[in-house]
């Protein structure tokens, strides 16, 4: 048995040009072959087509585990994000603290929100595929008493645990 499609298909062609060397006619060992290429092609394309199956139930499979696992990460992120926001509010309401060896607290740190990057003046922008506020450069400007339209300094108290 050939071991490929292709293979199958290049006998058949080479007993179709066989053929027509012969001027049409079909010898008995010609038709045997013919009808062996023709069972053949039919047992390899079901094997073609068995492989073809058993990938595309392996392939739902993973796309299910994978939406599965992605719930899992976003139930993940929604939980940590739960928490990050409870203890902020613990730090926020009694003050720094410690249990056990853990420290609780908070550390300042500060973003810069652009309302609007077209209305930035060019020294400002990072010019990439698409406009984006050049952020450290605001920052420093802004720091420096610079006024800025579109754009506040924000301060933000993140959750710090040592």
């Amino acid at each position: 048995m050939k071991t490929t499609l292709f293979e199958i298909k290049n006998e058949y062609l080479e007993l179709i040009n066989a053929v027509e060397e012969m001027e049409g006619e079909v010898t008995f060992e010609i038709n045997e072959a013919m009808i062996i290429n023709k069972s053949e092609l039919q047992t390899k394309s079901m094997a073609y087509l068995g492989l073809k199956r058993s990938k595309e139930a392996l392939k739902i499979q993973a796309k299910t585990e994978m939406d599965r696992c992605a719930a899992i990460i976003k139930q993940c992120d929604n939980v940590i994000a739960f928490v990050d926001t409870r203890l902020l509010d613990a730090v926020k309401t009694f003050g720094n603290f410690e249990s056990g060896l853990t420290k609780f607290g908070t550390r300042k740190s500060e973003s810069i929100e652009v309302e609007d990057v077209n209305l930035l003046p060019t020294e400002f922008k990072t010019i990439k595929v698409t406009e984006t506020a050049d952020k450290t450069a605001l920052k420093k400007a802004i720091k420096s008493g610079q006024v800025i339209k579109g754009v506040v300094l924000v301060e933000h108290a993140n959750l710090k645990i040592n």
